[in-house]
């Protein structure tokens, strides 16, 4: 872990990255794409320590409510974020000035912040956007070392269900040849019904590799699953989207089930949600300030 004085925050997109880096060691992770230009290692996590006081010279200044969301590329609730509580303060500023938040994390750490998702929600819109991509936990162990498994993640969701957050889960990736099941994607879908979620992100029955990602995860498949990444090279090659032969049928049926239970199921769509407060809360009041 290292900290840096950042001189900017958010994106055009309104997100902003508070760690960057990551310990969750997911060996598909595509934020370790040499395209990113992260120059340390994945593992030293690089801090911004002035990430509060940058998000709150923001806020005071907007003259209209957004949504602001983390976690695109860097899970905002690192096991640093336990001791450094940037997230939490950042969340803290989002409740007090009454900007909606949405988050993407696999961690079940964002329960400690819950209390503020329920506040933010009660004034606009909070999302939690939690990551599913395998049943089994003793395989989660394997892809996705460091981070709390499925069952757990499960458990989180239900917890924001009971508060009334609304929740999208993230079902990618698939990884060809060892979670592109249909019996994988069942129970995935199982759990995303179970939980009520509001929204399903997913891009079919597959996953992405890019320079830099894609030696990582044939190094980790060696150490785990001695000849798949072989099988990986001969099928897919350097491909940058790797689709198994089941995603025509199961794509089908996700469809065909986020329909019939009223789940957002396009990906736009979802964006679109989680980006967008309520009309009634963009608008400042008159008596601000800015």
């Amino acid at each position: 872990m290292h900290f840096v004085k950042a001189k900017s925050l958010l994106t055009r997109w309104n997100g902003m990255n508070i760690y960057r880096g990551c310990a969750h060691g997911c060996i598909y992770c595509d934020s370790r794409s040499k395209c990113y230009h992260i120059d340390h290692s994945f593992e030293d996590i690089e801090v911004k320590i002035n990430a509060p006081e940058l998000l709150e010279e923001i806020l005071r200044r907007k003259r209209r409510r957004i949504m602001i969301g983390t976690g695109s590329m860097s899970d905002p609730y690192q096991p640093c974020e336990e001791e450094l509580r940037l997230t939490r303060r950042c969340l803290e500023l989002i409740d007090r000035y009454e900007f909606g938040a949405t988050v993407i994390t696999k961690s079940d750490r964002v329960l400690r912040d819950i209390d503020l998702f329920d506040s933010i929600n009660s004034k606009g819109r909070s999302v939690l956007q939690m990551t599913l991509t395998i049943a089994d936990d003793e395989l989660s162990r394997i892809i996705e070392p460091n981070v709390c498994p499925t069952s757990r993640r499960y458990e989180v969701l239900k917890e924001f269900q009971k508060r009334g957050i609304p929740a999208v889960v993230w079902l990618s990736p698939l990884l060809p040849f060892l979670t592109d099941t249909e019996e994988n994607f069942s129970r995935l879908m199982e759990l995303c019904l179970d939980t009520g979620v509001k929204g399903i992100v997913f891009f079919g029955i597959g996953m992405t590799l890019r320079e830099g990602s894609r030696d990582y995860f044939y190094q980790a498949l060696d150490r785990h699953f001695p000849g798949l990444s072989s099988r990986y090279r001969e099928r897919f090659g350097d491909a940058y989207e790797l689709f198994g032969q089941n995603s025509p049928r199961l794509m089908e049926r996700f469809h065909e089930t986020c329909e019939r239970y009223k789940i957002i199921h396009d990906p736009e769509e979802c964006f679109a949600y989680t980006a967008e407060l309520p009309e009634r809360y963009q608008q400042l009041s008159l008596f601000d300030q800015t």
